[in-house]
């Protein structure tokens, strides 16, 4: 995925590929808002609503004009926009210029009951909120059967109300407007070759592999983080005598074994940038100023990413990044000092240890914003280097007087490159 930088000169147009309803918007604000957030939602709701003067696709406007109208910073618009598409209610579609050109297609919400059927929204959901009020909603959506059993169904038939006469053949038309969804879409394939080969031709029918079982199995894999070797043996514990997937039985036993070994918590999504609460209020515009706030409203994941040069981090240093955040529970402005001080220290190796080491001190000593990290960290290893002769590399945050001193051309590098990293 091309990383661009929005502008607010930047021009959009919104395409309704949607047909929303009352209900479509509950679905919204009640089932998506708490797994992507109210930026997100925001945002798609004043899209949709630009598109009242016209159905189906809006005059050109510029980001300013949304920036605006949101309340929403460039930064906050492109997450809550990157949200949106992941979690499949937008396509974005760019043209670049002097002025890049945005085409922004909306999609409709799933509806309740494939939400609370889905095998990650309604996982993800019940993380999020907790069983009282996931069972709230349930009850909520839930419709009311009414006993029919002393009735007689004398609805007409078609055929008695009408009948056919002569017409003029009409041409079949492509473009009218109807309600579309989109799948959930993931940048690496799983792989179902190695499932194939892992489970004995003799109990296993690879025909039922269609296009709806492999969407649930990737679904799975990515939620519980399952590679496919794995996916195979708990396939095995799911098959019936057909030699078919009983598709409720594979997600009881993912569900299972992903709690039995992850202490008999539940998955969720990590995508989440530092509270509000605890972000500072500096507005001055000092380097310092500056990395702390690429620290507060970057996500973890993303700043992650960003020392992948872009690249999608590897499974292991994924795992580490979940350990602090759901495990440890840290703050992610910390998670993300954290990783910029051990890249930085440790010749730019994440090792879970050590990691892990660090991490344990911060959290017993109560650090819960990116500056008390900072701080901190500069602190720690000064004692830990005092006694050593060697002068080992650390991170240009360590100086708290770089907009006043001197820095190296080395530093200086460093530090506008961290910076322009999250522009």
């Amino acid at each position: 995925m091309k990383d661009i930088k929005l502008s607010p000169l930047d021009i959009y147009q919104v395409i309704n590929k949607s047909i929303l309803n009352e209900t479509d918007k509950l679905v919204l604000t009640m089932l998506y808002m708490p797994i992507i957030g109210n930026n997100s939602i925001t945002l798609y709701l004043t899209l949709y609503s630009e598109l009242s003067l016209n159905n189906y696709i809006t005059r050109e406007l510029s980001h300013h004009h949304l920036i605006s109208t949101t309340g929403l910073g460039i930064k906050e618009l492109t997450e809550a926009r990157t949200k949106l598409e992941g979690i499949g209610l937008m396509k974005t579609y760019i043209k670049e210029e002097d002025i890049n050109n945005y085409i922004y297609e909306l999609y409709s919400p799933i509806s309740p009951n494939e939400f609370f059927n889905h095998p990650i929204f309604n996982m993800v959901l019940f993380n999020n909120i907790g069983k009282e009020e996931y069972n709230r909603l349930i009850n909520y959506f839930k419709v009311p059967k009414m006993d029919l059993k002393n009735y007689t169904d004398i609805t007409a038939p078609f055929d008695m109300c009408f009948k056919s006469e002569c017409f003029t053949p009409l041409e079949i038309e492509e473009n009218i407007i109807k309600k579309e969804t989109l799948k959930l879409n993931y940048e690496l394939d799983f792989d179902f070759d190695v499932i194939i080969k892992s489970i004995p031709k003799s109990i296993f029918n690879s025909k039922c592999l269609n296009k709806s079982m492999k969407e649930l199995i990737i679904n799975l894999g990515f939620l519980y983080e399952l590679d496919p070797l794995t996916m195979a043996d708990l396939i095995k514990t799911a098959l019936n005598e057909k030699g078919c997937i009983e598709k409720e039985t594979l997600r009881k036993n993912v569900r299972k074994y992903y709690q039995f070994n992850n202490g008999n918590r539940l998955p969720s999504l990590i995508f989440k940038s530092q509270p509000e609460y605890l972000k500072s209020n500096k507005t001055d515009n000092t380097n310092r100023s500056r990395l702390i706030r690429v620290f507060e409203n970057t996500s973890p994941y993303q700043f992650l990413r960003a020392k992948y040069k872009g690249a999608r981090p590897t499974d292991r240093d994924m795992s580490i990044l979940e350990n602090l955040l759901v495990d440890l529970k840290l703050n992610p402005a910390v998670v993300n000092v954290l990783i910029d001080y051990v890249l930085k220290t440790n010749n730019n190796k994440l090792v879970k240890a050590y990691v892990d080491t660090i991490a344990g001190q911060w959290k017993r000593s109560g650090v819960e914003t990116a500056s008390e990290a900072m701080d901190f960290a500069e602190k720690e290893h000064k004692k830990k280097t005092k006694s050593k002769k060697t002068i080992e590399k650390t991170p240009v945050w360590f100086n708290k007087e770089i907009e006043k001193e001197e820095v190296s051309e080395e530093e200086k590098k460093e530090l506008e490159e961290l910076l322009k990293e999250f522009k």
